[in-house]
């Protein structure tokens, strides 16, 4: 069961018919989707094997090295030397949105600021071909571990890892280009079948979010360079972690909203945002809920 006040918080955002279908969202098995790590293969070849492992899938309009699998569940892609050996990387099509909206190029300075287990540094990595000098940031110990284990296994030799509380930063760090992907209550990605949802669901998770959110979105800004570009994003659908934390800093006159445009986003099931040039995308079959925002810093 979704709780209750975040149904009301859902409503109060995006009213009832577009609350029905989010929670339609939750409560649907996603498909299983998975992007090619092009340090290793290429499309083209991967979609032969899983044709010739009788694997179903389709294509996906903003990326073409995305797959979206419509007749097999994980495992049996796990099961598959394309995983194991690092060809393929399993990612929510949500997930692969901030690397492609930060765009980022070759021969220069970009930040990872949360970046375990890996997935968004892995696209990096693999969008710039290990031609770039990649920073990633994990506090944890443990899911450090895991980020350099994925990072081994991709073929990323281009990221650096450093294991600190992004936070705390020093700022004299100087970087072209950041992605944070900031911690958050989870609310676009809610598992409705969890018994245990209401007690780990809570407005005290958000609260928690949020600071966090703000802090590590103005450490972000100060090591940031000038002209440059950063990108915010959350698994969440809730404006307190989204447009608010964005708007807080927005007060500051230090960024500026960049509109996010790229080929295939008018495929995207999109929730209205309060901030033009920002995204929202709705939980489906295909789609984790997710918020996105491109800034510059002036």
């Amino acid at each position: 069961m979704v709780p209750e006040f975040l149904m009301k918080m859902l409503e109060i955002k995006y009213g009832e018919e577009l609350t029905k279908n989010i929670i339609e969202g939750y409560k649907v098995k996603r498909k299983v989707t998975f992007r090619v790590n092009t340090l290793k293969a290429n499309s083209n070849d991967v979609a032969k094997i899983l044709e010739k492992s009788k694997i179903e899938y389709k294509k996906v309009p903003f990326y073409s090295d995305a797959f979206i699998i419509e007749n097999v569940r994980e495992n049996e892609i796990r099961n598959l030397d394309i995983y194991k050996n690092g060809e393929i990387y399993m990612q929510s099509l949500s997930s692969m949105l901030p690397p492609i909206i930060l765009n980022p190029k070759e021969n220069i300075d970009i930040l990872d600021m949360t970046a375990a287990p890996g997935g968004k540094t892995t696209e990096i990595a693999a969008i710039v071909q290990n031609k770039a000098r990649i920073t990633a940031i994990e506090m944890n110990k443990i899911r450090a571990e895991k980020l350099k284990y994925n990072l081994e296994k991709q073929g990323a030799s281009s990221v650096y890892v450093l294991e600190q509380d992004a936070r705390k930063i020093d700022n004299f760090f100087s970087f072209d280009k950041i992605l944070l992907d900031a911690p958050c209550s989870g609310s676009g990605i809610i598992d409705v079948n969890n018994p245990k949802l209401e007690k780990i669901f809570t407005k005290e998770l958000i609260k928690k979010s949020v600071k966090t959110q703000i802090a590590l979105l103005n450490k972000a800004i100060n090591i940031l360079k000038k002209g440059s570009n950063m990108v915010y994003s959350t698994c969440s659908i809730l404006e307190e972690e989204n447009e608010k934390v964005i708007e807080s800093v927005l007060k500051t006159g230090k960024v500026e909203i960049e509109k996010i445009a790229f080929p295939g986003i008018e495929e995207l099931p999109l929730l209205p945002t309060n901030i033009n040039g920002t995204l929202c995308v709705m939980p489906t079959e295909e789609y984790e809920g997710f918020f996105v925002a491109k800034l510059k810093k002036i």
